[in-house]
Order: structure tokens, then C-alpha cells, then sequence
């Protein structure tokens, strides 16, 4: 699977045949006519005076190639995943409906503070249509969003119903994507440029932690998946000049699958970054911590075994999941 939706692997993987279209299609498609916009208008961009003569429309393309005819300036924005939500969140919009976060019943704890008061209109990827017709959006980010009958449902809410993600893409990609949707590409652009010079700089002040070996690990309730380089968290960790252990250092955006107590070595590294997104996965977690194959691993001889949230962690990511993810390395690695 692609990390992010857990319970989806078979169609993510089956679903790499479009992912060049991906927000790369959005983005390609960006237009003129907002601040943040640009300079210069692409010849394939298109703005249309709606017939009250004062509504501005902007056609682009979303993750799937489809095109789409947004507001040039949305003022009701809903986001159906978490990854949407930071999106907007980080380009400074308030949405008006969003949804709960990866395996919760609730807003993700990293955003709590920037969402209260803010309608919740279903679950990740699970709308309540009656909801999200009350919110009363002119603009609906639908993140990786397959279920074409959903997406019909959605449709005829607001025809500006966008898919902002193709299965691998990036959460940079995704954000220049929706920073195009939203006028406000250049925006996004600083924010990643920001991040990356910020996740560099801090790489170089770890100390004798420079450049450690870092294992990224979910832990299922039918055991531990290490995660590839081009996952969310993996990424930052390279950002960051950080390495990865010589089982981990596959070239993928994806987590293993559940690995048995036997190949428990698999996850071990100088760090040893843990996650879980469900009750279950925790309980496993901790049923095995007093197993003996687990006490052997270096990371948790040398008591350098970090708890990190994995509705963070553990999803495609997103600009202030970022800075969050960095954040964590640099208090768990500039401890020593």
C-alpha cells in the first residue's frame, strides 16, 4: 500500500499506472488573477466571468487529469482529509467543513488548536453528504478520493469537487497542487523552501547524532512495517541528513508488510522512531515489548527508543506535519 491509507494497499499499488498525472496535472494548470498567483499565465489556464458578470471561475486539472472549474477566489472551502486540511491551514485559510483524522474520531491533535469551532462533517474520506451540504462549499478538496459514486454525491454539492492527490504523490507535490487550487502557489512554494532550508540547518546542529541511522516503524496489531525513503516521515529524516538503517534503505514511498517477531532485526537502528494509529496496534506493541527479540535490539539496549504520534507520522503528509515530524527529531536527537 501507499503508507497513508493503511487498509488500502492492493489499489494503491495497482493505482501507480496514473499517478504522473498527480497534483503535477494541478499545478501545471496554475492561474493568474490572485497574489500569490504568479506572474505569468500559462496559455492552457482559462478565467471566466460567470453570467452575474462578477464571479471569476479558473479551469484546472485535478490529480486524476480531470478538469474543473473552481472559483478564482474560494470562500468555503471543505477538506476531506487531514492531509487537505493542513494544506489550507498552512496557507493561512480557515476551511468551513472538515473531516475527522486518520484513525480518529477527531480532528488530528497537531491541528486542534487551529480548527475549534470548525464543523466536522464526516470521517477521513467518509462524508456525511448532509453535512457537507449544510456547510455550503464552493470549493471541496477530496484528497485521494477513488469511490467514484462518492465523488459523484460530492459533484453535484459543488461541481468544484477536486481530487489533490494521485497514490504517489509527495505531500510538496500535493501542497503546490492545492496552493494552485486556492491561488496561492507562490505561497506554498516559500513554505516548502522554508521547511527544507529550516530541516537542513537543523540536521547540522545534532551533534554526535549527525547523520544517524533513523528506523521509521508503525506498529500493527500484527506487528512492525518499516517505512521506505520516500515515505512522509523518511523524507523529512533525509531532509535532515539523516540516514537509514541498511535494511530500511529502500528506494519506495510505501511500509513494509507486518514483518513476524523472527524479523524483528529488520527494524533496529542507532533510533528507533515507533508509531501506532490503532488500540490494536498499540496492545501488540506493548505485548511485545517484554519479549526477549525486542529487548535485544540495539536502539532499545541503548534506551534510544522515541514515541512519536502516528496520525502524524504515519500519513502522506503535509506542510505543518512536516515542521511537526522535524520538530520531533530534533527534540528526541539534540537530547544527547
Amino acid at each position: 500500500m501507499n503508507l497513508h491509507r493503511p487498509a488500502r494497499t492492493a489499489s494503491r499499488r495497482a493505482a501507480q499506472a496514473v499517478a504522473t498525472l498527480g497534483a503535477a496535472v494541478l499545478l501545471l494548470t496554475a492561474c493568474g488573477g490572485g497574489s500569490d498567483s504568479g506572474s505569468s499565465k500559462p496559455a492552457a489556464d482559462k478565467t471566466a466571468e460567470a453570467d452575474s458578470g462578477s464571479a471569476k471561475t479558473r479551469t484546472v486539472k485535478d490529480a486524476t487529469g480531470t478538469a474543473v472549474e473552481i472559483p478564482a477566489e474560494p470562500k468555503r472551502i471543505v477538506t476531506l482529509t487531514q492531509e487537505d486540511l493542513d494544506a489550507v491551514l498552512a496557507l493561512d485559510i480557515k476551511p468551513v467543513g472538515i473531516t475527522n483524522g486518520q484513525g480518529l474520531d477527531k480532528p488530528p491533535a497537531y491541528l486542534a488548536d487551529k480548527v475549534q469551532g470548525i464543523n466536522i462533517v464526516g470521517n477521513l474520506l467518509q462524508p456525511v453528504m448532509d453535512k457537507v451540504v449544510a456547510a455550503k462549499p464552493d470549493l471541496i478538496l477530496a484528497g485521494d478520493m477513488q469511490d467514484e459514486q462518492v465523488l459523484k454525491q460530492l459533484r453535484q454539492i459543488t461541481p468544484a469537487t477536486l481530487v489533490t492527490m494521485a497514490p504517489t504523490d509527495d505531500w510538496k507535490l500535493f501542497f503546490r497542487g492545492v496552493g494552485n487550487a486556492v491561488n496561492k502557489l507562490d505561497a506554498a512554494n516559500k513554505f516548502i523552501a522554508d521547511h527544507e532550508a529550516a530541516a537542513k540547518a537543523a540536521g547540522e546542529k545534532l551533534g554526535k547524532n549527525k547523520g544517524a541511522e533513523v528506523s521509521i516503524v508503525r506498529w500493527n496489531p500484527g506487528g512492525p512495517s518499516w517505512m521506505e525513503n520516500k515515505q512522509f516521515a523518511s523524507g523529512v529524516a533525509l531532509e535532515m541528513g539523516l540516514k537509514r538503517p541498511k535494511s530500511q534503505n529502500k528506494d519506495g514511498n510505501a511500509h513494509t508488510p507486518s514483518l513476524s517477531l523472527e524479523k524483528i532485526n529488520e527494524i533496529d537502528g542507532d533510533w528507533l522512531f515507533l508509531s501506532t494509529l490503532t488500540s490494536d496496534g498499540a496492545k501488540a506493541l506493548k505485548d511485545v515489548q517484554d519479549k526477549p527479540a525486542y529487548k535485544e535490539l540495539g536502539a532499545v539496549k541503548n534506551k534510544q527508543v522515541v514515541t512519536v504520534d502516528g496520525s502524524v507520522w504515519s500519513t502522506r503528509g503535509g506542510p505543518l506535519a512536516a515542521d511537526v515530524v522535524m520538530e520531533d527529531y530534533i527534540k528526541a536527537l539534540s537530547a544527547e
